[in-house]
């Protein structure tokens, strides 16, 4: 058993507190016990916490696939549990960790990467309108995540799985073929064309970073730094 849950209620007699819903689970939160950033929301049942307690890292019950998963066990991403507390109600466990590598498998440090509202007067100037302006780009993000499921999960019949089963070839072949296409569309002056051909090259493009575990955010970060570079001219 892990030394930094020594002090732990025995397994049986949490697990009698735990507040289990129909299914059989809790909601898990999971938080940088350094940070105290909220990582993610996952969910356990009776095994999983058992296997988490006893191994000290964090193990979970996959809702979609139906199964256990081990935090990081294909990734490397692993969570060591520094300290699990459940709430007043017990029907909802806090796990804080030290972690290994980010906590999304889209590559972002937390889940809670997107913003749905900002509270008036927060940012001002130019971070106020940047904040405005990325509204236009959250179908990108959108997309990021659905790919990343896709490779996570690997669904039967998606075009996506595969690309993703066919490896980094096929995939560079079609971010080629999709270049290609859109060099004739803007040569031929045919924006409907070139609109449909961008998005293809696009869409190809995020499959491409997924598939070498390169998150859009640090391409867009690159862009930012680029951006605030002096001008030589």
């Amino acid at each position: 058993m892990s030394q930094s849950l020594e002090n732990q209620l025995a397994q049986g007699e949490l697990a009698a507190i735990i507040k289990w819903d129909e299914k059989g689970l809790v909601p898990a939160i999971v938080q940088d016990a350094s940070s105290l950033d909220v990582l993610t929301l996952a969910y356990m049942n009776r095994e999983s916490l058992a296997k988490s307690l006893e191994s000290g890292e964090t193990w979970f019950w996959s809702r979609s696939r139906s199964e256990l998963w081990h935090k990081g066990a294909t990734s490397g991403n692993t969570q060591r549990i520094v300290e699990l507390k459940y709430d007043c109600d017990g029907d909802t466990l806090l796990v804080l960790i030290d972690r290994e590598g980010p906590a999304c498998h889209t590559g972002e440090e937390s889940c809670f990467f997107r913003t749905a509202a900002v509270r008036p007067g927060r940012m001002k100037g130019q971070k106020e309108q940047a904040s405005a302006d990325g509204g236009r780009f959250a179908v990108l993000a959108t997309l990021e995540q659905v790919i990343a499921e896709r490779y996570e999960q690997r669904p039967e019949g998606a075009y996506t799985t595969y690309l993703f089963d066919k490896g980094i070839d096929k995939i560079l072949k079609k971010v080629g073929e999709e270049t290609a296409e859109s060099i004739i569309a803007a040569k031929n002056g045919d924006n409907d064309e070139l609109r449909l051909e961008v998005s293809d090259l696009i869409y190809h493009l995020l499959v491409l970073l997924q598939e070498r575990k390169l998150p859009l955010d640090e391409v867009m970060q690159e862009l930012d730094r680029r951006h605030e570079r002096p001008r030589r001219d």
